[in-house]
């Protein structure tokens, strides 16, 4: 029900982000979502890069109704030629049509959506952890507050979303703002170089997003973790050359051999 009577209306809103062209894992929190009757969705990007099912992937969320916005994957499959490419990248570029590299044009890197702030990483930087921070080798810690509050800036909005670390995350700034990331739908870990080499590791195999609850001014926020066949998506990537996302897929971690 969206209320009683002398009650405020609820507003629900599902909060997706980094699917990273896994299919399975996004059908699963779809199917979540609906159950629940959610018909407000939310998606902070990182769409197709992965060597799953990109073209699927694109095509279900064409087909879906949502507010989307655009990550740095998404940009590097508009702006970088193939050869400049990372692997999963270059899988995703080749998969997809005319009319997806249309729809991923179409989307901003930021959106405004009422009282909710979308951006993939900071509202400045799509490659930028706004609730994390890399501080050396393999070294990655919890942003602070006075931190994460300068890095969103005078933007006028009582919640910031963000995606790109795959962490779920909730942080009240001292203003009151709520700062969500809901985690990856489609990638549980994964390893970088860049500001310096880091894993980040969510320690299980289920997709990840969030649902947020507003009635009136109080807002209450649940995350989702939803069961889906990873060890088949796991399965796929090892088809695809890629034992590294096999390994992500099937344990939320990154093999410590290398």
């Amino acid at each position: 029900m969206d209320g009683a009577p002398g009650l405020s209306p609820v507003q629900r809103i599902a909060v997706l982000a980094d699917i990273h062209g896994n299919l399975m894992a996004l059908d699963a929190v779809l199917a979540d979502i609906d159950g629940q009757g959610i018909s407000e969705i939310v998606n902070l990007g990182d769409h197709l890069s992965g060597p799953l099912d990109p073209a699927g992937t694109a095509e279900r969320l064409m087909q879906r109704p949502m507010s989307a916005i655009a990550g740095n994957h998404d940009q590097y499959l508009l702006t970088l030629a193939p050869d400049a490419m990372g692997l999963s990248d270059r899988f995703a570029h080749a998969s997809l049509t005319p009319a997806h590299r249309a729809w991923l044009g179409s989307l901003p890197a930021t959106r405004q959506s009422g009282a909710l702030f979308l951006c993939h990483g900071t509202p400045l930087s799509d490659e930028t952890y706004l609730l994390e921070e890399v501080v050396g080798d393999h070294q990655v810690i919890a942003r602070g507050a006075g931190a994460v509050d300068a890095l969103i800036g005078e933007l006028e909005a009582d919640i910031l979303l963000c995606g790109h670390s795959h962490q779920p995350r909730l942080m009240r700034l001292p203003n009151g703002r709520l700062v969500l990331n809901p985690g990856s739908v489609g990638c549980p870990a994964y390893q970088d170089e860049t500001p310096y080499p880091h894993r980040m590791e969510c320690g299980h195999a289920m997709a990840s997003y969030a649902v947020i609850e507003r009635r009136g001014t109080a807002v209450d926020i649940a995350f989702r973790h939803v069961a889906y066949d990873h060890l088949a998506a796991a399965a796929l990537a090892e088809r695809n050359g890629r034992p590294d996302w096999a390994e992500a897929l099937r344990s939320g971690r990154i093999g410590r051999g290398g």
